[in-house]
């Protein structure tokens, strides 16, 4: 019996719609949590936001819209994708633009991905990607890491006649480590031409090392590379859901056949516009996060924790295997005491808590409750 006709014979069975085959196996999204009962005052530290809020002039776009909202929004954000190209020197009509860098995740895996299909990432890579293969009706292929750091050999390994995409998240969320772009490159240099490479730089932004590319050159030259970038990060735009990808014209052609017309609203085409070109702001947010990314991690260690080494906003924390010291005692402790960081045992990593780094207040108050917990 065919997969159509066994899933015609459940609908009948069941008494009302059945979702196609594999779409109840895709576990869903579980963002960080925001909110303790019982505490007043919180240090949310559980989704990378930056502790800057956003800029004044991406806030005063945005309030322009405010007499405009019956009107629909450009269709292709065609303002945007100029300043976006103008800032970082390429051609706009190779940008396209979505909800969130997620969006354009989900619009890539839906044009090139089908059942029978493999699509490759790193092992605790983005949660996003399996939910956009599977979606997709595709099968998830997950390669090692070594040393919680994307592993190219052991994607190449992996490798099929049936592997279609590979996804890398450089910097890697949750674990802070990056690919040197030799790395990248040997990477993509292995896959066959047909086997598109996406490069999620969500926080390239906050990198400052001298070996790290976010992948806009390879994207400009290669036919087989698309790069995504965030506004919900850096910018601190997560509310607008923002984002954008640029790659070859062709694959930009395929995903604007599928998606939604008006996917982008007005209110975050114009608050894009202007935080992509406040250059002060940026350089405000490096240099916080500049200061603070290294005291974090260098205060942590002094108290007996692992801290994983990050190139990004936020630090990886490693808690002893040992009763009452683990990662899920440290989180209730935390939380208890108003701060909220992030659990990543849905990432492969049960002993383990993400933290954003924050304001000067949250990050001193985060390590003095650590401090306190790791005492007692």
């Amino acid at each position: 019996m065919s997969v159509a006709e066994m899933s015609a014979l459940n609908e009948k069975a069941s008494g009302r719609p059945v979702p196609r085959a594999g779409v109840l196996d895709i576990a869903p999204y579980v963002p960080g949590k925001s909110k303790v009962a019982g505490v007043a005052t919180l240090h949310k530290l559980s989704s990378n936001e930056t502790p800057l809020g956003a800029s004044p002039a991406a806030k005063e776009a945005f309030a322009s819209l405010a007499d405009k909202l019956e009107l629909y929004p450009d269709g292709s954000s065609g303002e945007l994708r100029a300043a976006i190209g103008e800032v970082y020197g390429i051609n706009p009509d190779r940008i396209i633009c979505g909800a969130g860098s997620d969006e354009i995740l989900s619009l890539i895996s839906n044009a090139y991905l089908a059942p029978g299909d493999e699509a490759i990432y790193s092992q605790h890579g983005f949660l996003v990607y399996e939910i956009a293969i599977r979606a997709a009706g595709a099968t998830p292929v997950v390669a090692p890491e070594r040393d919680l750091m994307t592993d190219v050999d052991a994607i190449l390994e992996r490798v099929t006649d049936r592997t279609k995409m590979v996804f890398i998240a450089n910097p890697n969320n949750p674990t802070g480590t990056y690919l040197p772009f030799s790395e990248v490159r040997r990477l993509h240099a292995g896959l066959p031409p047909h086997v598109l490479l996406v490069l999620d730089a969500a926080y390239a932004e906050y990198v400052r090392r001298n070996d790290y590319e976010s992948g806009l050159e390879l994207a400009a030259t290669a036919e087989n590379v698309i790069m995504t970038r965030t506004f919900s990060k850096i910018y601190g735009l997560a509310n607008l859901r923002l984002g954008w990808g640029f790659g070859p014209a062709a694959v930009i052609d395929a995903l604007n056949r599928i998606r939604g017309p008006f996917n982008v609203s007005g209110g975050a085409i114009a608050a894009g516009i202007a935080a992509v070109k406040d250059r002060g702001f940026i350089d405000e947010a490096i240099a916080h996060n500049e200061e603070w990314l290294p005291w974090v991690a260098e205060e942590l260690e002094k108290i007996g924790l692992k801290v994983t080494p990050s190139v990004g906003n936020f630090v990886l924390i490693h808690f002893p295997d040992q009763d009452g010291k683990r990662a899920s005692d440290a989180d209730a402790y935390l939380s208890s005491r108003g701060c909220i960081l992030r659990m990543v045992g849905n990432y492969g990593l049960p002993n383990s808590i993400r933290m954003t780094i924050g304001s000067a207040d949250a990050n001193k108050t985060v390590v003095a409750a650590l401090r306190d917990f790791m005492s007692k």
